[in-house]
């Protein structure tokens, strides 16, 4: 009985950490960048955008495609930037086991 309450305490300091460090991602930012910095991206680590930032040298009226690509380019970067930071913060704590819904 005793080692069933000391797998509950550990189990529980998981779970406080768990939670403190998903506050922690989610008050972090990452910037994915395009075109040579001409286009950025700021989003979090819970992979929320919340800005875009264009170069006024991006701005091609002749060329909207190329603007969507780098678009598109500088938040997949940013994306994965972000996941990287989720997955090496999480699997700190983890040691790298994977856990449904964190």
């Amino acid at each position: 009985m005793q080692n069933m309450q000391q797998m509950m305490k550990q189990a529980q300091k998981m779970q406080a950490k768990l939670m403190k460090a998903q506050e922690e991602i989610q008050s972090k930012e990452v910037e994915g960048t395009a075109g040579g910095g001409m286009v950025k991206v700021t989003m979090t680590g819970s992979q929320q955008m919340k800005s875009i930032t264009l170069n006024k040298d991006a701005v091609d009226p002749e060329d909207v495609e190329m603007l969507e690509d780098l678009i598109m380019a500088a938040y997949t970067n940013a994306f994965e930037q972000a996941k990287n930071l989720n997955e090496s913060t999480m699997g700190a704590i983890t040691g790298g086991m994977k856990l449904p819904g964190f």
